[in-house]
């Protein structure tokens, strides 16, 4: 909740707080000195709180002002625990709580209000210790923050998926700055667009002998104001790295800015100047468990020395933590390598024992909203899922199909591309080929509750709970033989890179696996985009089913010419479909790696081995 919103808060609960204070007290008694009193320090109303002691209205007025600047508190509350009377002397006990804002928890603690008789009148016997009891003469109020550094996204290994770079922190010493307080502020809010009551609250609030950060910029708007800042002799710049920069996969790891006066108005939490903001990716995702939370000290300081005399409160804020992923930097460069020499293209490697995303190449793409979470036409890369089905229903992969250039399947017409197969080609020689005529016509051998059932073992349409946007494609509803044809050549299937992926990971491990990219912390940053409820369970694939994808994928590789030195390729390359017939899929897997190329234009099973190539070499 933002500072403001705090302060109309605690405005209404003012009004409610005064009926029950006046409602309980007695005119004839120390009470309505009480009331007064509270009542005029909880709603600022420092002339009747004055009133209500015996000490000089204007050193009242002043200290109780003070209070609330030193404190840089939103809201005052008070609730009366008991009073006692003995003759002309009487005793209030108090407890307070004073909303600190920035999220900090609230500062709660008891006071008393000692009152003894003038003139027949009672009155709060005034000294600073009537405001905290362990608050004398000579001394004031202060607040130290600490707010800890940034922590990094991490890979598999550790390894930092970010580089340091330098922010720039615009300081100041309260001490230095005499009466010029109110003038830098003027200065600095022009220039930052921070709001100038918020800035002097921090100046005021602060240990006067230790700097206090006002304001950090990026390293692209520092120096374009640079001079303005230097133009203000009380203003130290301080640079400060920061993990901030990206590195691959950038559009996963996401972009980090400084705080902005919208981010401080918007965000309200934790964040304080200095502090840095997730804008995209896991950064945004994470916000909350990379920035944690300000270490805050509420302190009493010596006017004359400025040293501190005593520690009220204390609370150790929320401890931040790194974010590890699954992205492997060395499977990362590969990918990276791989689609940069495509003219465009996106490659998704994960562990098919798992599930786990091993990196995100994208060349003309982005790694979020195009690999995770894009929607493409699966064209006969889906044939891998029907194939589940067809060998289910007892269809042979040694099933001899025709592939001419044109079939009519349910009324649907299918058109072949470039070269046919033989005649006496098999069923498996077809899915090789990706003939689409060959594999329409099976559309009669197969159920479409068989269909539907192996697009669910695969993950079709399974909400998976990625911390960023992701698709795990869709299947429509299949109700006549065309529909069936439809999807068993992936015409009316739409699927991400990330799905085609696992639907890959799965032939080659015999499970199939939901999609994971975080495994520490095990919950999900609160702006991250994930479905509500458990994730999908890993699904196995039947043993014939296995052994058949096996045998078919091991021939679709070899028709695809997707070899790699280092070993074995399996796999199927298609056309994608639909209205850009220039997107082309190569799904398949080397080892314990699986992939998805989408590409434009290029050849992707050529894209599939340069990857598995680099990725054997040493690096």
């Amino acid at each position: 909740m933002s500072r403001i919103r705090r302060t109309v808060a605690a405005t209404v609960t003012l009004a409610v707080a005064c009926t029950t204070l006046t409602a309980c007290f007695d005119e004839s008694s120390p009470h309505d000195a009480v009331r007064d009193f509270l009542v005029g320090w909880q709603s600022e109303d420092y002339d009747l709180a004055a009133e209500r002691t015996d000490g000089d209205p204007a050193v009242v007025r002043e200290a109780l002002a003070d209070a609330k600047l030193e404190l840089d508190a939103a809201s005052f509350r008070f609730k009366i625990k008991s009073i006692s009377l003995n003759g002309e002397e009487s005793r209030a006990d108090f407890g307070a709580e004073v909303d600190l804002g920035e999220n900090n928890p609230l500062w709660e603690y008891s006071g008393a209000l000692p009152l003894r008789l003038v003139n027949g009148r009672w009155k709060v016997r005034w000294s600073p210790s009537v405001l905290h009891p362990q608050l004398k003469d000579g001394q004031r109020f202060a607040v130290r923050t600490d707010p800890t550094p940034r922590r990094p996204v991490v890979d598999v290994h550790g390894t930092p998926l970010q580089r340091d770079t330098n922010v720039y922190v615009a300081q100041v010493q309260p001490s230095k700055l005499g009466g010029q307080a109110e003038k830098v502020v003027a200065a600095l809010s022009k220039i930052t667009g921070f709001a100038q009551d918020r800035l002097l609250s921090k100046i005021r609030s602060s240990p006067p002998d230790e700097f206090v950060s006002l304001a950090t910029f990026g390293g692209r708007r520092y120096p374009a104001i640079q001079d303005d800042l230097e133009a203000i002799p009380e203003i130290t710049v301080k640079p400060q790295p920061q993990p901030v920069a990206p590195d691959a996969p950038k559009d996963i790891v996401g972009k980090v800015s400084s705080l902005t006066p919208e981010d401080e108005v918007k965000l309200g939490g934790p964040q304080r100047a200095g502090d840095s903001i997730g804008q995209s990716g896991l950064q945004r995702a994470y916000q909350d468990y990379l920035t944690g939370s300000t270490k805050t000290q509420v302190i009493t300081l010596d006017l004359k020395t400025g040293k501190q005399v005593a520690l009220l409160q204390e609370w150790s804020g929320r401890q931040n933590s790194q974010v590890k992923t699954t992205i492997d930097s060395k499977i990362q460069r590969a990918a990276d390598e791989a689609v940069a020499d495509a003219e465009a293209g996106v490659l998704v490697a994960v562990k098919p024992e798992t599930g786990e995303i091993l990196a995100v190449g994208a060349n003309g793409y982005n790694q979020e909203k195009d690999a995770l979470a894009g929607k493409f036409p699966a064209g006969t890369a889906f044939s891998i899922v029907a194939a589940d089905a067809l060998v289910r229903s007892k269809v042979s992969a040694k099933l001899k199909l025709a592939c001419p250039g044109e079939r009519t399947v349910g009324g649907a017409r299918f058109v072949q591309a470039g070269q046919v197969t033989s005649p006496s080609a098999s069923l498996q020689d077809n899915f090789a080929k990706g003939c689409v005529t060959a594999l329409a016509s099976l559309a009669r051998r197969v159920d479409a509750g068989e269909l539907a059932k192996s697009a669910t073992t695969f993950g079709v349409g399974l909400p998976w709970r990625l911390p960023l946007k992701s698709y795990s494609g869709s299947l429509p509803e299949l109700s006549t033989d065309a529909d069936k044809a439809k999807a068993i050549v992936g015409e009316n299937v739409q699927m991400s890179p990330l799905g085609m992926a696992l639907v890959a990971g799965a032939a080659a491990s015999g499970i199939w696996h939901p999609p994971v990219l975080v495994t520490d912390p095990k919950e999900p940053g609160s702006s991250a985009e994930v479905v509500p409820g458990a994730p999908p369970k890993p699904i196995p694939l039947a043993p014939e089913v296995r052994t058949a994808l096996k045998a078919m994928m091991s021939a679709g590789a070899t028709s695809a010419h997707a070899q790699a030195g280092n070993g074995k390729v399996y796999g199927v390359s298609s056309s994608a479909g639909g209205e850009d017939a220039s997107l082309r899929w190569f799904v398949g897997w080397q080892k314990d790696v699986a992939i998805a190329v989408l590409a434009k234009k290029d050849n992707p099973a050529v894209v599939a081995s340069s990857f598995f190539e680099a990725l054997g070499n040493p690096s």
